[in-house]
């Protein structure tokens, strides 16, 4: 089948929508045709070549919506059904078979090679350009009109949900709200401190107001999201630009925090992060972090600890439709994060998102129908 996608050369280079020839759905996988999907910073990362990817790619991650068709060994999904994609793993490896599909032994095949885990592509370009192009990024390259997916990925949601809202659950609001209600599981009165405030950042901020924190602290330099954090459950907020960051969470506290969610992967907030910790208190990295970033043993005595967190300890057909029910009772309001772009402004949205203009940028997809 012909779709429209949106075709990644470079960092340099502007994406071309193209039109690209797509396989039908193999036996395992799931053919969804593309309503909205969120841009991603990891798509940034992607595309500037910080994260690996081979290039052509078509990049997107964060797809939402409707199945129309399945392969003959998908049993959970039917045409029709909406659905939200998220991170692909191989349902094989010890992780998955303890229900931690975050920690796939093949993680980085599955989300990043560009391929199938078989190693086969189901993109190409044809006429004068003909070849293949990479994708299955993240298990659906949802920069397109249609995408393929499998069952282990896609999510049924359900048909009262607003579809176009719904793809950054798959990933960055799953991730931030994820560390927060599943890894760290900040009890009632817990105190956390969330260092950036993007989509992950809000997610966690926005979930830890749902835990019961009695102390929410957002840290960042961007004083348009500082204030929007105080509306969505923030009880402080800390300018990093103004502040010494360590200091001012500890006087908040007195003593500093249980918890701090680092979304930043800056090298020099490790350090700030471990030091705005209670004794016992626990840093989350969920950015990866920057290879130069390092603490003192020291820094760790008094039961301090450090640990990264992936897609927040998230199983995705659990837990994203826990969040699609908060956001229907007004609970987890992600709509106040969203900025809409047309498939053709997708260029204008990664500027914005970059300049720090707008939190989750959301690309309606068009669909211009099958050929």
């Amino acid at each position: 089948m012909r779709i429209r996608a949106a075709v990644t050369e470079g960092a340099s280079k502007a994406f071309a929508i193209e039109e690209l020839e797509l396989e039908g759905p193999r036996d395992d996988e799931v053919l969804v045709r593309l309503v909205a999907t969120g841009i991603c910073q990891t798509d940034a990362h992607a595309r500037n070549g910080h994260t690996p990817a081979p290039l052509p790619i078509v990049l997107g991650h964060e797809g939402a919506g409707v199945v129309e068709r399945v392969g003959r060994a998908v049993t959970g999904l039917h045409p029709g059904d909406h659905v939200v994609m998220s991170y692909q793993s191989c349902g094989h490896c010890p992780q998955c078979l303890s229900g931690n599909p975050a920690y796939c032994a093949q993680t980085l095949t599955a989300n990043f090679s560009g391929a199938r885990l078989d190693g086969t592509r189901g993109l190409r370009r044809t006429g004068a350009a003909a070849g293949q192009v990479s994708g299955h990024f993240f298990g659906q390259s949802a920069f397109a009109t249609y995408a393929l997916a499998t069952e282990r990925n896609t999510v049924k949601v359900g048909k009262d949900a607003p579809l176009e809202l719904l793809g950054p659950l798959g990933c960055s609001l799953q991730t931030g709200a994820g560390a927060v209600l599943n890894a760290f599981a900040v009890p009632a009165g817990g105190t956390i401190a969330i260092f950036g405030v993007g989509a992950v950042g809000f997610g966690a901020l926005m979930a830890a107001h749902l835990a019961g924190a009695s102390t929410i602290i957002a840290v960042d330099i961007n004083t348009q999201r500082l204030a929007l954090a105080g509306e969505l459950g923030a009880t402080h907020t800390v300018d990093a630009g103004q502040a010494d960051v360590a200091e001012a969470i500890r006087d908040i506290t007195s003593g500093g925090v249980g918890y701090v969610l680092d979304t930043t992967g800056r090298a020099e907030m490790l350090a700030l992060a471990v030091a705005s910790l209670r004794p016992m208190g626990e840093v989350g990295l969920v950015a990866g972090g920057a290879p130069d970033a390092a603490v003192p043993a020291g820094g760790l005595a008094l039961g301090k600890s450090v640990r990264g967190i992936v897609q927040g300890d998230a199983v995705p057909q659990l837990f994203i439709p826990k969040l699609t029910q908060l956001y229907q009772s007004g609970r987890f309001p992600i709509d106040r994060l969203v900025r809409f772009y047309e498939f053709d402004d997708i260029d204008a949205a990664f500027a914005d998102a970059a300049r720090g203009d707008v939190v989750k940028p959301v690309l309606r997809i068009a669909d211009t129908g099958r050929k």
